[in-house]
């Protein structure tokens, strides 16, 4: 393949995604990861790309922009699902389970409704129609679903001061947390900053944290933090992640589970 037709499909990818990783690049055209930087810095000195870790953007992204909730549920959908798939051993019949808003939570919601009996708290409006259109399907006790009411963001999460009133009366068995970025310094991140404070609230109503994300959300940065890498209890991501970023979650996340999306060797940690 051409230069040209390389970095042409580059950037194709880093506008179907919001960011592309070398490593991905390398693989999915058939070339070296030096051959991907060395495209991408062409790409840069022309000012179509920004280098972030790892990868590349679109130049002007910046730590406060959020994506709405379609753009975001068509990207990744693989990855999601094998997240989603890997964080049901996370879920035991008949307990409360908190479902933050994002793309990765709502696919977990969509395996969720296959099961019975459990009381589903969730500050998503998307999750919260995946269980309103299932009602009344299948044999046996439904699941219960609690809104928590707020304020309207553009990801269809329901944050501020009402959210978090009601988030601090439950108190939850296992919360699904769902975020905009990973980052070794600034933790799990979101660039909305009351969401980042009712996400906070709702990893305090749990017994245990187990944030979902695919491994396109490693090197970004939103503009505010939720948690340190180290005060959640498990990261379930997907075996796109780079080795390099793996064995720095490795080292970080009490437990690590990567899920099988078809891209790397699936794997767990598990802090002993």
């Amino acid at each position: 393949m051409l230069a040209a037709a390389r970095q042409s499909e580059i950037m194709s990818q880093v506008r179907r995604h919001g960011i592309a990783r070398v490593a991905d690049l390398a693989d999915a055209l058939g070339v070296s990861e030096m051959t991907i930087r060395r495209d991408i810095d062409i790409l840069v000195r022309s000012a179509l790309l920004q280098k972030v870790h790892g990868g590349a953007k679109i130049p002007g992204t910046l730590s406060t922009d959020e994506p709405g909730f379609g753009k975001k549920s068509v990207r990744e959908e693989a990855e999601k699902s094998a997240i989603a798939r890997e964080a049901l051993a996370f879920v035991t019949p008949g307990s409360a389970i908190g479902l933050s808003a994002g793309t990765t939570t709502w696919t977990l919601a969509k395996s969720l409704v296959q099961l019975k009996g459990l009381t589903i708290v969730t500050n998503s409006i998307q999750v919260a129609d995946v269980f309103y259109r299932a009602s009344g399907h299948g044999a046996g006790p439904r699941n219960s679903v609690i809104l928590t009411g707020g304020e309207r963001t553009p990801s269809d999460a329901l944050v501020g001061p009402i959210a978090i009133s009601a988030l601090h009366q439950l108190h939850l068995d296992v919360l699904f947390l769902g975020v905009h970025g990973i980052d070794e310094r600034a933790g799990f991140t979101t660039p909305n900053l009351l969401e980042a404070e009712t996400n906070r609230a709702f990893a305090a109503t749990a017994r245990s944290v187990v944030v979902v994300a695919d491994h396109t959300k490693w090197g970004i940065v939103g503009m505010s933090t939720i948690a340190k890498l180290g005060e959640v209890d498990v990261l379930v991501t997907d075996d796109g992640l780079p080795d390099a970023a793996r064995e720095r979650l490795d080292a970080t996340v009490p437990e690590l589970r990567i899920a099988a999306a078809g891209r790397g060797v699936p794997g767990t940690r598990t802090a002993g």
